[in-house]
């Protein structure tokens, strides 16, 4: 890191041997913080790294399949709703935000689901999610008004899918340590899985049985799978010691965390976009009510593929490092293919290519969101940063897709969604722009704990640093009466230029 500021010889010999002393004391309690911190995923009792975590894994994934999968379909209601006056009187902005509100309201509802875990147990917080979910769509079946509609697919359904999901999220972690980021993104692979079955499930049975039957079908088959998965899966919250606070306020005075949040603000309203957006988009350019189907379901292949493939990768190359990257990835894939797929006579080809490989990386937030956050927080507070981060998740997700909407170019014939894909675009670019600060920031403490055990090892051994400006830096920290150890170490990581120097790094993290 950068050298301290040297001080002056005067307030070098000021500070006798009860002074050193005190510092040494206060050095070491601040490296025990430190270690506590970085090691946190560690406390874990030995978790098993596979055995039954590997039944929780697929019942995990199961239940990603039932509710975020159902939910990634919604691009096909959409666009049902948007060629046919199915409600009358309401605007595609009303739908768009139907389509948000499922999502919105799954964050918004995640710490009351944290405060039931602590109170109940994680079963009792699914159960209340599968009731939820089963009750909305089968009761959207019978909506014939506009408010009905909001109430059931929009409101309910995210009610049920945020007491699912809260529920069900943090425990695959809870059993895996070096293999944990592909635990985790196998389960969220489940998403993936069932918004490709889902998406074609809902057009054919839109198609052949109608509208209502189509939303049974999905309320029938979703509870038969959700309670079946809850009953099986199993969490280790008294092994981890894990912490079911709702809301930690310290977390929001770190940097770090708030860039993570930053990163999730961004690639959700690049994500729902993407993710809603593409059925109708394909309809707006030509393409058949099927093939927007088909995008649809292609794309959500590409999440079911990909993020195994980021679990493995993340777990290899560094959770934090990878994620950033695709991040990016994602954002020059829809500058690269799927703008200029309207260019083509046939662009259902390229939308394809696009699809597959966009829908890939598109997802990276939901494949590395609770291995990143674990870097960042450690593995105790992970379930109340998590909590802070579905709860700041509500306003991007509740407007991603009414604001697509709102840009496209209604009165143009041609690049009528350009405005939506360039805003798509920018923001997973901005969102990767923010973790990078934050692998700048964790390059930054790791080496930081590191010079901080080797001058406590020092000291505990009577050796006396080796170079002047060691001598000089240890002696600035010792005699400095206003700052800690702590706030030392914090200044010297956020220091711009060490930040600029630690993110083009070659390093795992």
């Amino acid at each position: 890191m950068a050298d301290s500021v040297p001080i002056s010889p005067v307030a070098s010999r000021t500070h006798g041997p009860r002074n050193q002393a005190a510092s040494d004391s206060a050095v070491d309690n601040d490296l025990e913080q430190i270690q506590s911190t970085n090691s946190s995923l560690k406390l874990d009792d030995n978790p098993p790294n596979g055995g039954f975590g590997w039944v929780c894994v697929a019942c995990s994934a199961f239940i990603n399949a039932h509710t975020w999968g159902i939910n990634s379909s919604y691009g096909v209601f959409l666009q049902y709703y948007l060629s046919y006056n199915t409600f009358p009187n309401t605007s595609p902005l009303v739908y768009a935000f139907i389509g948000g509100l499922s999502i919105s309201q799954a964050m918004f509802l995640a710490p009351l689901a944290t405060h039931v875990i602590h109170l109940y147990g994680t079963k009792v917080c699914l159960h209340i999610g599968i009731f939820l979910q089963t009750l909305s769509l089968i009761g959207a079946s019978f909506a014939t008004q506009q408010y009905q509609l909001i109430l059931s697919q929009g409101i309910c359904f995210g009610w049920g899918m945020g007491f699912l999901f809260v529920g069900s999220v943090g425990i695959t972690a809870q059993w895996f340590t070096t293999k944990r980021s592909l635990a985790n993104s196998i389960s969220a692979a489940g998403s993936g899985a069932g918004g490709l079955i889902y998406s074609l499930v809902t057009q054919a049975a839109i198609n052949n049985l109608g509208l209502a039957w189509a939303f049974r079908i999905l309320g029938i088959c979703s509870f038969a799978v959700n309670i079946t998965a809850s009953n099986l899966i199993r969490d280790r919250n008294a092994q981890t010691g894990a912490r079911h606070k709702a809301f930690d306020w310290k977390l929001l005075r770190r940097p770090e965390f708030l860039l993570v949040q930053g990163w999730s603000w961004f690639s959700m309203l690049g994500y729902c976009i993407l993710l809603f957006s593409l059925p109708s988009y394909g309809r707006a350019i030509g393409l058949s009510a099927n093939q927007g189907s088909v995008l649809g379901a292609v794309l959500n292949a590409g999440q079911m593929l990909g993020r195994p493939f980021i679990g493995l990768m993340s777990d290899r190359w560094g959770r934090i490092n990878l994620a950033t990257f695709l991040s990016i990835i994602c954002g020059i894939f829809c500058f690269a293919f799927w703008i200029p797929a309207e260019l083509l006579p046939s662009p259902m080809g390229l939308l394809c290519f696009f699809s597959i490989f966009g829908g890939a990386v598109a997802g990276t937030f939901w494949a590395t969101i609770a291995p990143v956050g674990a870097e960042v927080v450690g593995l105790r507070d992970l379930p109340s940063a998590l909590s802070w981060t579905w709860l700041l998740m509500v306003p991007p997700t509740t407007t991603a897709e009414a604001i697509a909407l709102e840009m496209r170019r209604t009165d143009a014939t041609s690049w009528i969604y350009l405005p939506p894909q360039l805003f798509t675009s920018f923001m997973y670019l901005a969102g990767g722009l923010c973790l990078w600060v934050v692998r700048g920031w964790k390059i930054g403490e790791k080496e930081m704990t590191e010079r901080k055990l080797r001058e406590r090892n020092a000291r505990h051994e009577g050796m006396m640093p080796a170079t002047d400006a060691e001598k000089s830096r240890v002696g600035h920290e010792s005699g400095n009466d206003e700052l800690t150890p702590d706030s030392v170490l914090r200044r010297e990581i956020w220091a711009p230029r060490n930040i600029l120097r630690n993110m083009v790094k070659m390093q795992v993290v």
